[in-house]
């Protein structure tokens, strides 16, 4: 019966994403907004240049938007009296980059005022930040509106927590219609940018599955216990800023920084799509940028939904 259950749910989210998608279009703003792609990709090449870990810190706020009630850039919305937003949530109390975010936002409101919607600023921003780290290029379907709410419980409970064991990840990714084969590719985010050392000081301190001397070497900034929490590491040890596929190379090698990464290869289902990525670097970007277009399908506002924000902090 739960197998059945399931099985309705995965159909009737691929239905939801056909539906977003067919409201959506790589030239919304052609007209009425010609250079909003340029406006974005130049901001977003500026912030990356000022400081390389941006680009992992944009693709992060994308996700982190799209797994709560959908892509509909509710993770921007600040606190006021009368609503919670999804900032001060656990996951999300490192997130950065909405100060790009509210710059590009700038900019596009002097080109051409309440047009181009916040949550279209983030999930442009994200590709940008990844095709110029030497990632893959992908074709970002626009036309998605801003929602006029946030829920600070979801997005407590739908981001996936770094402790999870890959059975758990797969379940978390299929409840949002992903497949094990794209959770596995969308992990491969994590080519890039950093980790705070309280995400993974139990696993460099107590876990069996990682390399000793890896292990030894985040020691000294990482300790067991008290300070240092906030210490930051790369996720990928080997290539931390460039977008490519070292991040499978280290899982197999036993250099996953994050317990959910490692999980992805210690003897489970998931093992062999890890070692076909570390050997395949095309195969990885292609089915990364598939995943990715997939990922900003979910639960988009378009049409009358919503609204166009004028200040991405702060509904109309």
């Amino acid at each position: 019966m739960a197998l059945k259950l399931n099985r309705v749910c995965f159909f009737a989210l691929l239905l939801l994403f056909r539906i977003a998608s067919s409201e959506l279009s790589p030239n919304y703003y052609e007209k009425s907004c010609p250079k909003a792609l340029f406006i974005i990709k130049a901001a977003v090449l500026n912030a990356v240049a000022k400081e390389s870990r941006m680009g992992a810190s944009l693709l992060r706020l994308h996700f982190h938007d799209c797994f709560v009630n959908g892509c509909d850039a509710s993770v921007l919305l600040d606190d006021t009296s009368s609503l919670a937003g999804e900032k001060t949530a656990l996951p999300n109390t490192n997130l950065r980059g909405f100060d790009v975010i509210d710059t590009i936002k700038s900019q596009l409101e002097t080109s051409c005022p309440g047009v181009v919607s916040c949550a279209d600023i983030v999930a442009t921003a994200a590709r940008d930040s990844v095709t110029v780290l030497g990632g893959p290029y992908w074709t970002v379907q626009l036309g998605r509106r801003d929602s006029t709410t946030a829920s600070l419980k979801s997005a407590n409970n739908d981001i996936p927590s770094p402790i999870l064991d890959v059975v758990d990840l797969i379940t978390f990714f299929s409840n949002k219609g992903f497949t094990a084969k794209e959770m596995v590719a969308l992990s491969g985010a994590h080519t890039t940018g950093k980790a705070r050392c309280a995400l993974f000081r139990n696993r460099i301190h107590n876990e069996t599955n990682i390399d000793p001397t890896f292990a030894t070497s985040l020691k000294t900034d990482c300790p067991s216990s008290g300070d240092g929490g906030d210490n930051l590491s790369s996720l990928d040890v080997t290539s931390p800023v460039i977008f490519d596929n070292a991040f499978y190379k280290n899982l197999v090698n036993q250099k996953g920084l994050l317990h959910s990464d490692q999980t992805l290869f210690s003897n489970g289902s998931t093992d062999s799509q890890v070692l076909y990525y570390s050997q395949n670097p095309i195969a990885f970007k292609n089915d990364f940028a598939n995943a990715m277009v997939k990922m900003g399908n979910l639960g988009v506002l378009t049409e009358t939904s919503g609204q166009i924000r004028n200040d991405c902090r702060k509904v109309n």
